[in-house]
């Protein structure tokens, strides 16, 4: 199957209409063979009650761009994706800006997928380090 960047990143933003996805302004602006990545506002939306980046912003900004990543890996016809085990730590505060996640492949299994997720400041400053695993499951019937 033939690599086609443009057409996995419409697809990934796709799917975020009326999700978590899009009440966060989440936006997939990058993929590769094994990466994904994508963006998100910090904005009084996403801030606990200091001002500063929710931690479960940015989890949830993790596992929706690591759980895009593995349905780059199967075929979605057949398969489903569920994240299963997701980690994080939280290394520098940010109050606005953007911060973006890229989530790279650590291990690609037949029914398990782990990612690391590096969330980023405009500075390339580590903000946020990730760790996602997900379950391949055959499709259900609906």
């Amino acid at each position: 199957m033939t690599f086609d960047k443009d057409k996995i990143l419409a697809m990934c933003n796709t799917m975020c209409k009326n999700t978590l996805m899009q009440t966060l302004n989440i936006e997939f602006i990058d993929a590769g063979e094994d990466f994904l990545v994508a963006t998100m506002p910090v904005n009084p939306d996403v801030h606990q009650p200091m001002g500063l980046l929710h931690g479960g912003a940015s989890v949830a900004l993790a596992e929706s761009v690591g759980s895009a990543a593995s349905m780059l890996f199967v075929n979605p016809a057949l398969s489903e994706i569920r994240g299963i085990e997701i980690s994080a730590n939280h290394l520098k505060a940010k109050r606005e800006g953007i911060v973006t996640g890229t989530a790279r492949i650590v291990h690609k299994g037949r029914s398990i997928h782990l990612w690391e997720i590096r969330i980023t400041d405009e500075h390339d400053k580590l903000i946020s380090l990730c760790k996602l695993t997900n379950m391949v499951l055959p499709k259900r019937k609906i």
